[in-house]
């Protein structure tokens, strides 16, 4: 099972030497009282945290926690669709910063395809915002933190590595029209409900990935388990963007609707949007997708995730049998744009 990492959502998913001195001995620093060695967890923490907020959502149906990550000095905070989804209909939304100092906060734009949204808060003082950086150059291994409010706990940091990458994860808020499938970044750093909006970094403080979703052993065993995942901080990038500018996002589509191949690997091509990208490349109901550029695609979700990894107007290669059993082709696919 999947939880969405704030702590009113739920969602099933588918798819350190010893040294021979004495206690008394004083320890000799290298570096200044009160300054971490760059890339220690110590300095990722000092510099990251001032620039992630715990996110409180007050409804007529309830309450829910999370996290977000403070894009601008006058209040714009990147945080997940479904830690603000409540609010989206009359409810509030408090931000405590890393000072404990609260603000309300409104909405700027959602987007529940990706499960991204911006929010700005009434910021009492210019705050800290986080540096960016890049998903495209991750590592499998690569050593990461977590930081957010699991829990509520504010300012919690974490620890791990990129487990894995490109991973099909179906995530987002209770309700199934809010369900997205993202194309994450997989940690074993420990994210457990509240850690959703927070963030991803590398060990140079900068952010990587938006925290989404943990897997949990379900029956109410809802804590980590090891498997955290991530929005890359590209995709996630892309979209703030535009919801700040215009108010709302689009994304890449191919123009079909899939399902999991019943023969094993692909993705199985329900149907095809007369006139969209995948008819006017020459790909038919009944096509099984094996793979999007390099990239090979397991099921459904994967097919997904691939596309809206990149985006709208981009040409993809798509390899494909037109039936079980058949040679693949591969055709150029100018991908379309959807809301």
């Amino acid at each position: 099972m999947l939880v969405s990492g704030g702590l009113g959502g739920w969602i099933g998913a588918t798819v350190a030497g010893g040294s021979g001195e004495g206690l008394s001995s004083p320890i000799s620093a290298t570096q200044p009282v009160g300054q971490a060695p760059d890339g220690t967890v110590e300095a990722v923490a000092d510099k990251v945290l001032p620039s992630v907020v715990s996110i409180d959502v007050r409804s007529q149906t309830g309450r829910g926690e999370g996290s977000g990550v403070v894009l601008t000095a006058d209040g714009l905070i990147i945080t997940n669709n479904h830690v603000i989804a409540m609010a989206s209909a009359g409810g509030s939304i408090q931000v405590r910063f890393d000072d404990g100092s609260k603000a309300p906060a409104s909405i700027v734009g959602t987007d529940p395809a990706t499960d991204i949204a911006v929010i700005k808060a009434e910021a009492p003082r210019p705050l800290t915002p986080i540096a960016l950086g890049t998903s495209a150059n991750l590592n499998e291994g690569q050593a990461v933190a977590a930081i957010g409010s699991p829990l509520g706990l504010s300012g919690t940091v974490t620890t791990g590595i990129v487990s894995a990458l490109e991973r099909p994860v179906r995530a987002g808020g209770a309700q199934s029209d809010q369900s997205t499938v993202i194309d994450a970044i997989q940690t074993d750093a420990a994210v457990n409900p509240g850690n959703s909006g927070g963030a991803l970094v590398n060990m140079n403080g900068e952010l990587i990935g938006i925290n989404s979703a943990i897997a949990s052993l379900g029956s109410g065993n809802s804590g980590s388990i090891g498997l955290g995942f991530a929005i890359p901080v590209d995709q996630a990038r892309r979209i703030a963007d535009q919801l700040i500018k215009q108010g709302f996002a689009t994304r890449a589509v191919l123009g079909v609707t899939v399902s999991d191949s019943p023969a094993g690997d692909g993705a199985l091509v329900r149907s095809v949007e007369p006139g969209g990208p995948a008819d006017r490349a020459g790909i038919e109901e009944g096509a099984i997708v094996t793979r999007v550029g390099e990239r090979l695609i397991e099921n459904g979700d994967a097919l997904v995730a691939a596309i809206r990894s990149r985006a709208p107007g981009e040409t993809v290669s798509v390899t494909y049998a037109s039936r079980e059993g058949e040679p693949p082709n591969t055709v150029d696919v100018a991908l379309g744009e959807a809301r």
